[in-house]
């Protein structure tokens, strides 16, 4: 493998990223890969899709999103328009480099979650989306008053929250309300594989299985007895990840062309 450590600008603040690339890699597909709330690109689920993709014959192009990991930005700070925004810069980015030929986005949890919704902003940016544990509890939570553990009046959100150790701003909430899972839904029409943890304690697999319904074409993979972050199988999401870039390889006409 190969990897290239660097910062993009975006906004005012530097975005960290690590792109990872096949040895010997010459052209093919590559793979976003966000991170979720108060994670960042080097937690253990990430590195291991991250391996997955790789072996698939995908280069890797990792981000730590705004107020997270190695990049600009206050946590307080961060909210899901903030987000989206690194995912329009890093997709623009991505797409200035030579060797991609087709891009693929996954996330896990709110970078999951973003990933839904940045398919629905462009969705001829790219050729399939994959969620991981993806947050739309957040957005239901918002807009009902009770997120992040929480319960508040909607309509008089707050100025402050916590996620445990971690402080946010009413903005977060005032943002996710805004925002709308099943609007990206219908506007996103290529291939979508969902992978969730049906002992998830953070977001209800429902939440997975009401969105792959509405979806025109997407696989819902569901990992028995799993948590959010795989504790359990992350072999089994590994093994589900490998087996939709597997079928979607027979699609490309270069895919991880090599030395």
């Amino acid at each position: 493998m190969i990897t290239d450590e660097y910062y993009i600008p975006d906004d005012g603040i530097r975005l960290h990223i690590k792109l990872d690339r096949p040895d010997g890699f010459l052209k093919g597909p590559l793979m976003i890969l966000l991170h979720g709330l108060t994670g960042h690109m080097e937690e253990r689920h990430i590195l291991a899709v991250r391996d997955t993709s790789l072996e698939a014959g995908f280069a890797v192009l990792r981000a730590d999103m705004y107020g997270h990991g190695k990049s600009g930005g206050a946590f307080r700070d961060h909210t899901i328009f903030k987000w989206l925004t690194n995912v329009m810069t890093v997709t623009d980015h991505a797409k200035t480099l030579d060797f991609a030929t087709d891009l693929y986005l996954m996330g896990h949890s709110q970078g999951g979650y973003t990933a839904m919704l940045a398919a629905g902003m462009r969705p001829d940016a790219y050729r399939a989306v994959i969620p991981l544990s993806p947050a739309i509890v957040i957005e239901d939570g918002a807009k009902k008053g009770k997120a992040l553990g929480i319960a508040f009046d909607p309509a008089r959100v707050p100025d402050d929250f916590r996620q445990g150790a971690w402080p946010l701003s009413g903005n977060y909430i005032r943002a996710m309300q805004m925002v709308s899972a099943d609007g990206a839904i219908e506007k996103y029409h290529k291939p979508v594989c969902i992978i969730h943890g049906d002992a998830d304690e953070t977001v209800p697999v429902r939440y997975s299985i009401d969105a792959a319904a509405r979806y025109e074409n997407c696989r819902l993979c569901v990992i028995p007895g799993d948590t959010h972050c795989y504790d359990h199988h992350l072999d089994k999401v590994q093994e589900a990840l490998k087996a939709f870039l597997s079928e979607q390889a027979g699609k490309h006409p270069v895919y991880g062309a090599r030395l």
